[in-house]
């Protein structure tokens, strides 16, 4: 069965349940962001051996997203997206029934993996499967659920931690994802096959993009951990990585039948569209990133607080859905991507007037901001790269614009960390600087501490040295809090820089049938 012979409501069903194999897979990345001090309690490691429960997950999955459209052309869309979707669902299972952290690290890499051909062979699929209006809202869908995953994964995650357990984080895939293998299995026909492919499979291009991809992700999560390049091992790793880029992106562009095309690339308003979709993964997950970490790490929220204080913006995107698809097919494409990307750098400005004494409510309206811009970056965005390439290519492009998302969430997480650890200490060392036993402020804390703690005993040497702690810990406070600021304030930045990319975008209106999106996708 073909596309042309499914029914109307086949075609729907089908791409619903890709699209919530979609939804799983990028859920996976931030689930576990609110309960990672569970999960680490759980599997008795380290705060930076837990962290390898998110890199292991990133690695993987930065590596399948280019790989998909290769091997979907080799074996057909259906066999790949269900043998992604029972992988990740095999790979769930394995993780919730982790009892050490080798193991989990090894189910995580695994699940990132397998789970990660779900993600781009969704995007090619709607674009296949639909023409006309419903073809314009297929970005719209998967833009809401891509950008909606991650955002409520800190929510979910903290609600099933707190009500279950950890290991429920993971559970929770198993009974869709048995669905959805079964039901793409069943009704998924939607390409033939090419087993050709396989003869020609270039395996040193496939050695050089797993060195490439995982090696630069490794080298992002844990460069700040090491003082970059100062380390021997995070320094050898990025030559490592550097070499590797390179001679993957010769042989993309010079062999016969590369896994990854990179030729796609060549087509302007397609390479405009992911540089706009890599700045959009480099704000989506880094805000989502920094907002637990602020929340958790200062407020000393729970799992559940932390979701419920981000969850705001995942129902702003929701609202803006169909004013996106609407505006979509009727508003030059640069006014929409202009009105997002503007919105977005105002939520993230608004934010980074974050102070030690906000509770959460403040962010409440920039969260709101921020929510409604981010479908205005990703759909006009979605429909050039998609809309601008011949059906021929339509997987290959799918599989490299959602790899540049994915590429900029790691940067963009890596650079919050790294600004985090670098500016604490700067600010630190001038709040430092600026303390002295003469200035009446500080006087009166000190003494206003020793007055508490001599409620409870009388030895002078204890009181002193606990008054000091405590100044110490308010100023730690205030530093880490400034070096969120100035995070915030990057961030927002880097959109603002975004707009000088909108006169390279060609200008038209997209016709009210969409018909133009339809004739490039067919």
């Amino acid at each position: 069965m073909s596309p042309a012979q499914l029914s109307e409501k086949q075609k729907i069903l089908l791409f619903a349940m890709m699209a919530l194999g979609q939804f799983m897979a990028l859920l996976d990345i931030q689930i576990v962001a609110a309960s990672i001090s569970n999960i680490q309690a759980g599997l008795a490691a380290s705060p930076d051996e837990v962290s390898w429960v998110q890199t292991a997950y990133l690695m993987a999955e930065i590596v399948m997203i280019p790989l998909s459209g290769w091997l979907s052309k080799a074996a057909s869309t259906r066999w790949v997206f269900v043998g992604s979707a029972a992988g990740f669902t095999l790979a769930s299972a394995a993780c919730g029934f982790a009892h050490n952290l080798p193991t989990m690290i090894v189910a995580r890499t695994l699940q990132g993996f397998l789970g990660g051909a779900m993600i781009p062979t969704a995007f090619a699929t709607g674009f296949a499967l639909f023409q006309g209006k419903k073809q314009a809202l297929v970005p719209a869908i998967l833009g809401i659920l891509g950008t909606f995953a991650p955002t409520v994964g800190p929510t979910l995650g903290g609600f099933i931690t707190t009500h279950l357990s950890w290991q429920w984080l993971f559970f929770i895939n198993l009974v869709p994802g048995v669905a959805i293998t079964l039901g793409v299995a069943a009704l998924g026909r939607i390409d033939d096959p090419n087993p050709q492919l396989l003869k020609g499979l270039d395996l040193l291009g496939l050695v050089l993009l797993i060195a490439s991809l995982s090696g630069l992700e490794y080298v992002l999560e844990e460069g700040y951990r090491y003082n970059w390049f100062d380390d021997p091992g995070i320094r050898g790793t990025a030559w490592l990585t550097a070499g590797a880029t390179i001679l993957f992106v010769c042989r993309c562009l010079f062999y016969s039948n590369p896994i990854v095309e990179l030729r796609v690339l060549g087509n302007r308003q397609f390479a405009v569209a992911c540089i706009f979709n890599t700045v959009t993964g480099f704000g989506l997950f880094s805000a989502v990133y920094i907002l637990p970490l602020f929340l958790g790490r200062e407020k000393a929220f729970n799992a559940q607080q932390i979701g419920n204080a981000v969850f705001v913006a995942g129902l702003s995107m929701v609202v803006s859905t169909p004013l996106t698809a609407a505006f979509s097919r009727r508003v030059d494409s640069r006014i929409l991507l202009f009105t997002g990307f503007s919105l977005f750098a105002l939520a993230l400005w608004l934010m980074s007037f974050i102070t030690s004494d906000w509770t959460g409510d403040e962010l409440f309206w920039p969260q709101i901001i921020r929510g409604f811009a981010i479908m205005f970056c990703v759909v006009p965005a979605t429909n050039m790269a998609l809309g601008s390439v011949p059906p021929v290519r339509l997987k290959a492009a799918s599989a490299v614009f959602s790899t540049m998302r994915n590429l900029g969430g790691a940067i963009g997480i890596a650079t919050v960390n790294t600004m985090l650890n670098d500016r604490t200490n700067q600010h630190w060392q001038r709040l430092s600087e600026g303390i002295t036993s003469a200035d009446p402020r500080i006087a009166a804390a000190l003494e206003a501490v020793a007055a508490r703690v001599a409620s409870f005993t009388s030895d002078p040497a204890f009181i002193r040295s606990e008054a000091l702690a405590t100044l110490a810990r308010g100023v730690r406070v205030q530093a880490a809090t400034m070096a969120y600021a100035d995070a915030l304030w990057l961030i927002a930045m880097v959109f603002v820089g975004a707009l000088a990319l909108v006169p390279l975008v060609k200008g038209q209106a997209r016709p009210k049938d969409a018909s133009s999106a339809s004739a490039a996708a067919h």
